[in-house]
């Protein structure tokens, strides 16, 4: 089998645009007429974008020309060390080359599935869980100001069938900043409503996207202890792990980190240096199914847990949860889903009630509804 061909699509999502306003997706075909799908995260809602997005199109077709086309779409592992380790000024990771490595190595994934009529997942080592363990966002808008609302949005989460959720309660998000302790204690109040409204039935986690400064993080920790977060995101910013490390030494709160971090490599740094205990890898970012898998066995050897990122389209959404399945280490799997998440597929993933139902068919398991499909392109 050779791959012969490539064709990039370029998707606009419906609002409130979650995940994205724009999805870039890439699909690849093969001489026997098997395709494959992957999608390279086009980034975020925030802005019109699609001149970079463009720029992204031209970077999948270099690397897909450079080293994709002609080869046997099943050599996954070759074609991976040679997209990472060719070019001299590719070899250090980043979120500009990395995300173009894990759309396509979705696709040949995709297509190995195919050919031998499996999921993804049975690849990998089987079916581990029947069921994936969601959280939803907990809506954030009021809550700064009329802390004590967040009790019944917690109370309507439960309702709707979550077990755990997560908040922003320091805004804005950029730049990194001290925080005062007014703010610390208007946290600990939304916590408060929360805790006195739905008790422990639901875990929050608290992200704030490593917008604090290390001691302002080991500040925050110590005031929200008493109310057992799920998890501290991101505390600090990814980059310095000692730093982070040390935000973790200074509280029981479980420190999660990941979403912006690349490979194998940057993920080892963490895990050594006891950083972080909830490794939040992102599939369409970190280097795709290929190196998730490695990144969830590395944290497995280190008895941390997988809970990956998912702010990304459909495709690369696929691509998680046969991460999550087969993973004995998955906890829970961020759910970001906007309107057209819910329709571009013939048989659409199953989020409900806190949980989400693994896919059974071949690959990635999914399917484009053509006609849907075709309403959202943009030339």
């Amino acid at each position: 089998m050779k791959v012969t061909g490539l064709k990039t699509m370029v998707v606009e999502a419906e609002p409130p645009y979650i995940g994205g306003k724009y999805f870039l997706f890439l699909e690849l075909h093969t001489d026997e007429g098997i395709t494959g799908i992957g999608e390279r995260i086009a980034g975020s809602s925030y802005s019109d974008h699609l001149k970079d997005i463009k720029s992204q199109v031209s970077l999948i077709e270099e690397f897909v020309g450079q080293f994709v086309m002609g080869e046997n779409p099943l050599n996954i592992e070759l074609i991976w060390d040679r997209m990472y380790g060719t070019r001299h000024d590719l070899r250090h990771p980043s979120l500009y080359a990395t995300p173009v490595i894990s759309a396509i190595d979705m696709a040949l994934w995709d297509i190995l599935g195919k050919a031998s009529n499996q999921p993804i997942y049975n690849l990998l080592g089987g079916m581990y869980h029947e069921k994936l363990r969601a959280y939803a966002y907990m809506p954030s808008e009021g809550l700064v100001e009329h802390p004590e609302r967040a009790g019944d949005v917690a109370a309507k989460l439960l309702e709707e069938g979550n077990s755990a959720c997560k908040i922003d309660p320091f805004m804005p998000l950029f730049p990194i900043r001290d925080i005062p302790l007014k703010e610390i204690e208007n946290a600990a109040k939304i916590f408060e409503s929360i805790r006195s409204t739905v008790g422990n039935e639901l875990e929050v986690g608290i992200g704030t996207h490593g917008q604090l400064t290390t001691y302002s993080a080991i500040r925050v920790a110590d005031f929200l202890e008493p109310y057992h977060p799920f998890w501290f995101e991101e505390p600090v910013m990814p980059e310095n792990v000692d730093e982070m490390a040390r935000v973790a030494r200074h509280t029981s709160i479980p420190i999660a980190t990941g979403e912006r971090l690349v490979t194998k490599y940057e993920f080892a740094k963490v895990l050594q240096a006891q950083a972080a205990q909830i490794i939040q890898l992102d599939v369409g970012q970190c280097g795709g199914i290929t190196e998730a898998k490695k990144i969830a066995t590395m944290a497995e050897a280190h008895y941390a847990v997988i809970a990956p990122h998912m702010y990304c389209g459909p495709v690369a959404a696929a691509a998680a949860i046969q991460i999550d399945t087969c993973s004995p280490n998955f906890m829970i799997q961020e759910a970001n889903q906007g309107p057209l998440h819910k329709k571009i597929f013939k048989e659409p993933l199953v989020f409900e009630n806190g949980y989400i139902v693994p896919p059974t068919g071949p690959g990635l398991g999914i399917e484009f509804d053509e006609a849907v499909l075709k309403a959202h392109l943009v030339e």
